[in-house]
């Protein structure tokens, strides 16, 4: 079950997109759990038909997990990630225009209005107002499915993870004889996970079907004249592919992190190499990228792009390829060969081969929210305390005070606030075996899944305060008579009927709703980073 603030924005979320009937029903599933329809009535207190109405909302949304037990009760459970990424539903409409196009953008934004839908309904509702590019439109949703942005939606993701590796960690476990040993345990659980990957790699295979084409004239004896080509299948709903736009959120980060420690001509070249790989990204778990060389990155490379610029060069003309060795140098680190080198680094670069290190820049970039929120909330004397026990991992309090030069009586009780904000921990490490506490070594060290939860909690409670304010911004009285206004059809089409307090009103509430959600996006990046990318850290933090 999820904590108190994410409940909270996941609360918020589902009522400012459903309503607040299905908000009431979504805070009883987030609270109490897994429940059947007969509890659910009991514990929202709605009517059948209304309660069914949510339902079939959030099911057809992906938002609920429904599966029948072996008493063959219908059981529901909330699927709070599938809740959370609705922040970045107009994110990911953006990355669809920049990649495809504006009518990427189009479909992108109606199957996610509606859930999932089949090729000819989401077509049919853009061609509602659109007659004239329905071929095109077709194109577009057979490269959305090529390229894995919209995938399959089947049975299977409807069904909770947890409860398909448990269901095939029975079957395992059934094949044992006697008791099962640790080790016997642990295979059983992998053969569970990866049965479970193997479904869902088999299920985002489908969407796509062969369409056989004969040539013109005579029909041959043997159809050895016959070609085939895909096509999209109908009969298939399909839904976004979250993982394969959040692929682009990471590489974007990743340009910007180049980018403000080097400058545009690193960005540069880092985009370039991210491209060539773009078709073998399809996991944003991969520690690194495939393997590419110099000659496919100086394809990528704009033909009007200035890189000398960002260097010192004594010729007063470099080529390109030259500015591209030097600038892998750099992101590469090769000035430096060692850890830290190699921990600062943002590629892998060899004669033979060049790569992108995603779990590198992860960690670095996860390691720069702790230091940012240390020195935001206790100064630099904070920042610093942090940063060493990141570098050294466990010290005392002696040896802290000694390093960072600062006196025993300041270092105390920093080192408390900092525990106080799960900043970092303490290890006990005790002289005797009594482990009498007046005889123990207290070691500090910063605990990332402690501290990383933490702060998470903390962004989680921020988002749900700013959907919050969203909404009550937008049910004001006033506010909201002008928005009815609004959206009658001769004020849509002449905003001049309004008076000039209405437009100055509406003005103002524009103003806010922008404030609203550039923070909301600066907010939600720092979620990106501590959750999407965590499966990159969880080995080495």
């Amino acid at each position: 079950m999820a904590d108190n603030h994410t409940r909270n924005l996941c609360n918020e979320l589902i009522h400012s997109h459903f309503g607040p009937s299905t908000a009431k029903l979504a805070k009883v599933l987030l609270t109490r759990g897994r429940l059947s329809f007969s509890h659910l009535l009991r514990f929202t207190g709605l009517k059948p038909r209304t309660a069914r109405s949510c339902i079939l909302a959030l099911v057809q949304h992906n938002v609920l997990w429904h599966s029948k037990g072996d008493d063959e009760v219908e059981m529901f459970e909330f699927n709070v990630d599938e809740c959370l990424v609705r922040l970045r539903f107009g994110r990911y409409i953006v990355l669809a225009q920049e990649i495809f196009g504006q009518m990427a953008g189009e479909i992108v934004q109606v199957v996610l209005d509606h859930g999932k839908l089949r090729s000819s309904d989401a077509l049919s509702y853009l061609h509602i107002y659109d007659h004239k590019n329905i071929s095109q439109h077709h194109q577009t949703f057979h490269k959305l499915v090529a390229g894995s942005y919209l995938k399959p939606a089947t049975i299977l993701s409807h069904l909770s993870p947890r409860d398909r590796i448990m269901k095939y960690e029975a079957e395992e476990r059934r094949k044992i004889t006697g008791f099962p040993t640790a080790k016997e345990l642990r295979q059983v659980k992998e053969v569970a996970e990866a049965r479970v990957r193997r479904e869902d790699e088999g299920e985002e295979q489908i969407g796509l079907k062969r369409k056989s084409k004969d040539y013109a004239g005579p029909r041959p004896a043997k159809r050895k004249g016959a070609e085939s080509e895909d096509v999209v299948d109908d009969s298939v709903y399909f839904k976004v592919n979250y993982e394969k736009f959040n692929i682009h959120i990471r590489n974007n980060l990743i340009e910007h992190a180049a980018a403000g420690k080097f400058n545009e001509g690193a960005a540069t070249v880092l985009r370039a190499i991210l491209r060539t790989t773009e078709a073998t990204q399809l996991r944003l778990s991969e520690p690194r990228t495939a393997p590419t060389s110099l000659p496919n990155i100086m394809l990528q490379i704009p033909e009007d792009a200035k890189l000398s610029e960002g260097l010192v060069y004594s010729a007063k003309r470099t080529s390109n390829s030259t500015c591209v060795k030097d600038y892998m140098g750099m992101l590469s680190s090769a000035d430096n060969p060692s850890t830290e080198g190699r921990a600062s680094s943002f590629i892998s670069y060899s004669t033979s081969k060049i790569q992108v290190e995603f779990d590198i820049v992860a960690r670095r970039l996860r390691r720069n929210v702790i230091e940012s929120i240390a020195r935001e909330k206790h100064g630099t004397e904070g920042a610093r305390v942090v940063r060493l026990l990141l570098d050294s991992g466990k010290l005392d309090e002696k040896q802290i005070s000694k390093i960072v030069m600062m006196a025993a009586k300041d270092v105390r009780p920093l080192l408390v606030a900092l525990s106080t904000d799960s900043l970092i921990s303490t290890q006990e490490v005790p002289k005797s075996a009594d482990r009498n506490p007046t005889r123990m070594f207290y070691l500090w060290y910063v605990d990332h899944p402690k501290a990383f939860s933490v702060i998470l909690g903390n962004i989680y409670k921020t988002l749900s305060n700013i959907v919050a304010r969203r909404r009550a911004e937008r049910e004001d009285s006033e506010i909201a008579a002008v928005l009815e206004k609004r959206e009658r059809s001769d004020v849509s089409q002449d905003e001049n009927l309004l008076t000039r307090m209405e437009r100055e009103l509406l003005q103002r509430w524009k103003s806010k709703e922008q404030r609203l959600s550039v923070i909301e996006i600066r907010v939600e990046e720092m979620v990106f980073l501590l959750k999407d990318l965590a499966p990159l850290c969880n080995n080495e933090e």
